[in-house]
């Protein structure tokens, strides 16, 4: 079984480094009967403002962080540099938190050319306290609401975490937010050099887009992971924004995991890259240890 496993990971491990749609690959190997899925539920007017919400089945496999009080409920923003990327392509994301017996939730968000920045993290917000308002009706605990994101998805997470603005708009406050989980995010990426970015991050705006300007105590716990092959966001990012959440009072824990790269990241939370490589573990740890 181990060995076979193995050789799955691999041909996956290649699949996601050589560009093939590791997504759709590992949705293939995601199980369907450990949740419930609601799909293309709107929490907004826009076409886009939709989400998919994966309720758990029962306690779902191993030690469930569900009790009396509700399910934990998890919001991920999937990356694509602000331009790419739909819900459906994460189900492999969904299936594996529920059979922990998280409540996930995959929100859609408007992105570049249609809008720039801050228009996707305003649709975030919108889409968190929706989110919170309707937790309770799922079973969900709307007091361990986590945030979680990979790469841009990652970004507008940390900043709905520490620019209190936007969810401030919904009366949130981030204290209220249980902790975010970042997965090879940018933090701290400026000055920009690509013309595509400049585009989507306005000058004027641009210092408000970095999470790290808006670190000043009280933000949520934070588990911040990097793959020391990532090539498209620099892990310095993750360092830098560490530091500064840290020296600001902050909790936060930083990962490093070897030989992995910026696509491999996320995909080591499904089946079965999830069997031999440690990222799914640790998420789920520090979702569960509050």
């Amino acid at each position: 079984m181990h060995r076979v496993a193995s050789i799955v990971c691999l041909a996956l491990t290649f699949g996601l480094l050589a560009g093939c749609d590791g997504a759709q690959m590992l949705n293939a190997f995601a199980r369907t009967d450990d949740y419930e899925l609601k799909q293309a539920v709107p929490y907004g007017p826009d076409a886009r403002a939709r989400l998919d919400i994966y309720l758990p089945v029962g306690l779902g496999a191993g030690a469930s962080p569900v009790d009396a009080r509700g399910a934990p409920v998890v919001v991920f923003f999937y990356g694509g540099s602000w331009q790419n990327g739909a819900r459906e392509q994460y189900r492999f994301v969904g299936a594996a938190l529920a059979s922990r017996g998280f409540i996930v939730v995959v929100p859609d968000y408007r992105k570049y050319p249609a809008v720039v920045f801050p228009s996707f993290v305003d649709d975030a917000a919108r889409a968190v306290a929706w989110v919170r308002g309707h937790a309770e009706s799922w079973g969900g605990d709307p007091d361990r609401l986590f945030l979680m994101g990979h790469s841009a998805g990652a970004q507008i997470a940390a900043l709905l975490a520490t620019d209190g603005r936007y969810l401030g708009a919904y009366g949130i406050q981030k204290h209220q937010i249980a902790g975010v989980v970042g997965l090879a995010g940018p933090y701290d990426f400026l000055p920009l050099q690509d013309a595509t970015l400049r585009r989507i991050f306005p000058g004027p705006l641009r210092a408000r887009s970095q999470p790290i300007n808006f670190t000043q105590g009280g933000e949520p716990r934070m588990f911040l992971a990097v793959g020391a092959d990532d090539t498209t966001v620099d892990p310095a990012n993750t360092y830098r924004f560490a530091a500064r959440l840290r020296a600001a009072g902050d909790a936060v824990i930083v990962k490093r995991y070897p030989m992995m790269s910026h696509a491999l990241l996320v995909g080591a939370l499904g089946a079965p890259l999830r069997l031999i490589l440690p990222v799914f573990d640790d998420v789920t740890t520090f979702l569960a240890s509050r």
